[in-house]
């Protein structure tokens, strides 16, 4: 949201884009490749918790996080600058995680694809109304939010241990 309002939106959004889809890539391999040599509920297990422990703490944050800005550097593009920005930020944060986490569990192709969409389609919400949510709705309602779809996810991958 803070690169758009500052430089073209486009150039973003690509970079935003190749950004997760590398990142989502890296995640599935990962997550296919846990899901190969540990137990299915083990792997179930530790998803649920991982899963919960970024719910609580989605809930739990508080609001003051400050907000960094980028400066571009000369002879660097927008575009290149968020893909970097973007893949040297997200890489093993909770999002990855949570990738990797679902692709031991389920289908690799389908949650790469899901994930990716996902969040391609939420960095075109922060790029062109994102900014416009956050003065209506406060962050911590977004953060609220958050926590309790991690909770219900934790929820759903401990159902797979009783199964």
């Amino acid at each position: 949201m803070t690169l758009a309002a500052r430089h073209r939106h486009w150039p973003v959004l690509l970079g935003a884009s190749i950004a997760f889809v590398l990142l989502n890539i890296l995640a599935v391999l990962f997550g296919a490749a846990v899901a190969a040599w540990l137990p299915e509920k083990v792997t179930a297990g530790v998803v649920s918790v991982l899963f919960a422990t970024f719910g609580i703490h989605a809930l739990l944050s508080n609001n003051n996080e400050d907000s960094q800005d980028l400066l571009e550097k000369p002879g660097h593009g927008i575009f290149l600058t968020t893909l970097l920005l973007i893949f040297v930020a997200e890489f093993g944060d909770k999002t990855q995680i949570a990738v990797a986490g679902l692709a031991s569990s389920f289908s690799a192709l389908p949650v790469w694809l899901g994930a990716t969409v996902a969040l391609i389609f939420v960095s075109a919400l922060g790029v062109w109304i994102g900014r416009t949510i956050l003065q209506r709705l406060p962050l911590v309602w977004l953060r609220r939010f958050s926590g309790m779809l991690f909770l219900i996810f934790a929820g759903l991958a401990a159902h797979q241990l009783f199964i």
